[in-house]
């Protein structure tokens, strides 16, 4: 069974994904990245992101991009440790909040975690981040 499986399909993680932005636009430094002009289906491309992460169909990569057009998005942005631990803790209230627990919300914040720590790579600026990474499955 895969995570995605484990999870309960792309629904749940669309609802995760809804109620994680909710919550950062509660908080003036979580909300600062979200008040600037955004994909207009955020939501569901960041539940395709996850979704082929955990092991589910190839939405992410089918139709929004790859790793490097991901990262890209996220880069150049400097240190923002405060922002991250905001965002990080709305992420897991998401989860509970979507009925997500256990071992299973606990390896899907552990990815959210790694993820957001490996965009730190790229803080300078997006020219940083070269063409074709490979995708980071969990």
């Amino acid at each position: 069974m895969t995570l995605y499986d484990e999870i309960g399909g792309f629904d749940v993680l669309l609802a995760v994904c809804r109620r994680w932005h909710e919550l950062c636009l509660t908080d003036p430094v979580s909300a600062h990245p979200f008040e600037r002009p955004m994909h207009p289906r955020h939501d569901e491309r960041l539940a395709a992101y996850l979704a082929e992460a955990f092991g589910g169909p190839h939405l992410y990569t089918g139709g929004y991009g790859d790793e490097s057009s991901m990262m890209r998005l996220h880069a150049g942005n400097g240190e923002h440790a405060e922002l991250d631990g905001i965002c990080l803790a709305f992420f897991d209230q998401a989860l509970a909040d979507a009925g997500v627990a256990g071992a299973t919300a606990a390896r899907v914040a552990g990815y959210f975690r790694a993820a957001t720590l490996a965009q730190h790579a790229y803080r300078e600026s997006p020219d940083q981040v070269p063409d074709g990474l490979p995708f980071p499955l969990a």
